[in-house]
């Protein structure tokens, strides 16, 4: 990637972070079934949430992917390991500590 992330329009930035990721493979183990799909029972979500996180351990773009959640603050699925309750902590703490945006902002937390 040429432009820096910051500088990128979210859509380009997904774009970008997706590229590589371990979970387009599979992409409703991240996000889970689509609207208007049976419910998911509590127990299922959570093996599903499990295994999704093991794969996003060993994805080589976590970092980027971190970076869109934390930009984007998604409403549901796994982002780089965490879910979406888990990508608003890091933003608050990451706000909390006012630290400057980009990777490094997020490499501690990642």
């Amino acid at each position: 990637m040429n432009t820096h992330p910051s500088r990128l329009l979210l859509s380009d930035l997904r774009d970008a972070c997706l590229d590589g990721a371990e979970c387009l493979f599979d992409p409703e183990l991240h996000d889970g079934p689509g609207d208007g799909e049976a419910i998911e029972h509590p127990h299922e979500r959570a093996a599903r949430e499990d295994i999704a996180k093991d794969i996003c351990g060993t994805c080589p773009v976590r970092g980027a992917c971190l970076e869109y959640a934390v930009r984007t603050m998604p409403e549901r699925g796994i982002w780089a390991g965490l879910s979406a309750e888990e990508v608003a902590a890091v933003a608050d703490l990451c706000a909390d500590h006012e630290q400057p945006t980009g990777r490094a902002a997020y490499r501690d937390v990642a």
